[in-house]
């Protein structure tokens, strides 16, 4: 059974952040608000932790996943940027947006795209995962809490997107799937973000999301 730990959304309790980040960093997963979905996550560099994610998302091992930075130049830690790539990121960030950008060592492979050698990368603007960053330190796995349907063969659990209408059937669905539910208030809503492509010469969206339109004339 999951623990519920209720935080602020605005002014997030340092206590509670810090109850947060000590089970991150002990391998705990986490449902968690983001400024876009309902998210699944984990520290970046607990390997035993990101498997887990893996297994209850049912991803295969050459999925990539998207994780969560504090700030642009935290980015720059965790891939490579070009100057065209900066400019775009520097108006973007923090918001709805998943760039696609080469990735550095700092990496995981179990994170990164295994044939592109490429990694999703978000700085959300929102309160209380930017206040877990600062806490941990290491960049958060978020990967949308959208579910693949129950299979009767594996006994998984599944969340169906146009199923749940509030957050405590959605608490109630992963409660034997993850550790730790952080609880803000926030209901769950199903915009995406938008994913930008930035690996090659020109940027590319690869997956209309909130705030697209911002980024049409660039691409």
């Amino acid at each position: 059974m999951a623990k519920i730990i209720p935080v602020h959304p605005d002014n997030p309790q340092s206590r509670r952040i810090e109850e947060i980040k000590s089970a991150l960093s002990s391998g705990a997963v986490m449902l968690y608000p983001t400024d876009t979905v309902y998210a699944i996550g984990c520290d970046l560099n607990v390997k035993s932790a990101v498997e887990r994610v893996r297994q209850i998302k049912q991803l295969a091992n050459d999925k990539p996943l998207t994780f969560l930075c504090p700030s642009l130049s935290n980015v720059a830690t965790y891939a490579f940027v070009s100057d065209t790539a900066y400019r775009i990121m520097k108006r973007l960030i923090p918001g709805t947006y998943t760039f696609l950008l080469p990735a550095t060592k700092l990496v995981p492979r179990l994170v990164q795209s295994p044939k592109r050698k490429t990694t999703g990368i978000r700085v959300p603007n929102h309160t209380v995962c930017l206040a877990l960053l600062e806490a941990l330190g290491n960049p958060i796995i978020s990967t949308s809490a959208h579910l693949p349907p129950d299979e009767a063969d594996n006994g998984k659990i599944g969340i169906v997107s146009d199923s749940i209408t509030s957050r405590v059937e959605l608490f109630d669905r992963v409660d034997k799937l993850v550790d730790i539910i952080v609880d803000t208030g926030q209901e769950p809503t199903y915009e995406v973000s938008t994913i930008l492509d930035l690996t090659g010469d020109e940027p590319m969206i690869t997956r209309r999301g909130l705030g697209w339109e911002a980024v049409t004339a660039w691409v």
